[in-house]
């Protein structure tokens, strides 16, 4: 039963993430997050950071991790053929149909509509991620990281993985977070 739901998980939002990885991660949040409530909030975007620091596609590498983490290594096996093989089925299908009609408008239409969707998509899942930093590093802490990470990857021109690299490691270095330091209030 699990390595069905995790085969339908995958499998489901790789064939419904037109665009690519980061179209198909508002995707995955939902299901592994909502739907079948394998991982809290925290727990995926400490894998999406992950995900994004490694080479290669976003989509397989966390499709491979969640697989691995709920079911093993055939978990992981199941997650990752779910995600892969559809996409190459419909890339091969949807290559040769746009070869087919390349100077039709209505092509040129698809290609230009679906970009202001996946812009709505990545920007409900950045709010839903807005909001846990909140909660987790405060309202002064969230800003300074999204202001000081839009600075170093857009202007200073460094590659997001470094910059979620050095996050990481701030993360694992910083002594206590907001929990342990509860806990120390409340001993005293």
């Amino acid at each position: 039963m699990k390595q069905r739901d995790i085969f339908i998980a995958f499998f489901r939002s790789s064939i419904l993430g037109y665009g690519g990885g980061p179209s198909s991660i508002p995707l995955v949040h939902d299901e592994v997050v909502k739907k079948y409530k394998w991982m809290s909030d925290e727990e995926f975007s400490d894998v999406l950071a992950l995900g994004n620091a490694l080479p290669g596609p976003i989509n397989t590498k966390m499709a491979g991790y969640i697989g691995y983490r709920i079911g093993g290594v055939f978990g992981m096996i199941n997650a990752v053929i779910a995600t892969s093989v559809p996409t190459i089925i419909l890339m091969i299908l949807f290559l040769n149909l746009l070869y087919a009609y390349k100077d039709q408008p209505w092509v040129k239409g698809l290609s230009n509509a679906v970009l202001p969707v996946v812009g709505v998509m990545m920007l409900t899942l950045t709010w839903s991620f807005w909001k846990k930093s909140k909660e987790s590093l405060g309202l002064l802490g969230g800003g300074f990281l999204i202001i000081a990470s839009f600075i170093a990857t857009e202007l200073l021109h460094i590659h997001p993985a470094i910059v979620i690299v050095i996050l990481l490691i701030a993360a694992f270095t910083k002594k206590g977070g907001k929990k342990e330091d509860e806990e120390k209030e409340r001993s005293r």
